[in-house]
């Protein structure tokens, strides 16, 4: 999707402030924090206008940072965190807010050929590291920026699986950053992953296990136990799962039980239409 004025005008400024900036992470937050609260206090009726120019934001903002060269993940990181603050400075930041902007800088790294998966864990990142300044909970921040990341790789064609990975991994390392509960963070962003997946038509199984083996991954980076983690993601998916159907609870438990990269995952508990077996 074309950019439009707004942002063009982003693209621009980020473009102009990052390109040789030591801090590029913390260049781009404060450039598009900036300039998205001047674009936002343009707009007559944010409630209604709001989704398209956050979208228009954050695309532009990781489009600019992209091609001056900045490494995708930590363009996709402070273009999500900059959009964020911005909006919060002008309106309330919604659950919608955060999924339409991890979405949004998902499809703009598409649009230049920059690789979705590492984008998605950047801006996974930095939408759970914005979570306790806007003042909304761990489990609404995960499982709706999940969902967002779902939505945007359906749309640009990406790899679900390897999208699940990543995000899972982000918003763990998110979640520490702020110092809030990774195991919770890994069960509730693998809720949203399924969620997602279920609305998009996507294999559910090969969904949740990528997110358990990105649990596994981040869990080293912020001193938890592998099983731990991996435990937590596979009993938020199979709980995703269960509300679905029984026959979805069924195909995600049998994806998520055994041994994943090593790791014996054990899923806490039934849940209601999946029944033990034994």
């Amino acid at each position: 999707m074309p950019l439009g004025n707004i942002g063009k005008g982003i693209k621009d400024a980020v473009m102009a402030t990052v390109k040789g900036a030591g801090d590029v992470v913390g260049t781009t937050v404060n450039t598009t924090r900036e300039n998205t609260v001047k674009a936002l206090q343009g707009v007559r009726d944010i409630s209604k206008e709001a989704t398209g120019a956050v979208t228009d934001i954050v695309t532009g903002a990781v489009q600019g940072t992209l091609e001056v060269g900045t490494e995708v993940g930590s363009a996709a990181k402070g273009a999500v965190i900059g959009t964020i603050q911005g909006v919060g400075e002008v309106t309330t930041v919604t659950v919608a807010t955060l999924s339409d902007t991890v979405r949004a800088a998902i499809k703009g790294t598409s649009e230049v050929g920059g690789d979705v998966a590492k984008a998605g864990q950047g801006a996974a990142e930095g939408a759970i590291a914005t979570s306790k300044q806007i003042g909304m909970s761990l489990e609404d921040a995960a499982v709706s920026v999940a969902q967002g990341a779902i939505k945007g790789t359906s749309e640009v064609g990406g790899d679900l699986a390897k999208e699940a990975k990543s995000v899972v991994n982000g918003t763990i390392r998110g979640a520490q950053e702020i110092g809030g509960n990774t195991i919770d963070a890994a069960r509730d962003s693998a809720r949203g992953l399924i969620r997602g997946t279920s609305e998009v038509g996507g294999d559910l199984g090969s969904v949740a296990r990528n997110a358990v083996e990105g649990a596994i991954e981040a869990a080293g980076s912020v001193g938890v136990k592998a099983e731990d983690a991996a435990s937590a993601a596979a009993t938020g998916a199979v709980e995703a799962a269960s509300q679905i159907s029984e026959a979805s609870a069924r195909t995600v438990r049998d994806a998520v039980t055994g041994t994943i990269a090593g790791v014996r995952v054990v899923v806490q508990a039934p849940f209601k239409g999946e029944e033990k077996k034994e």
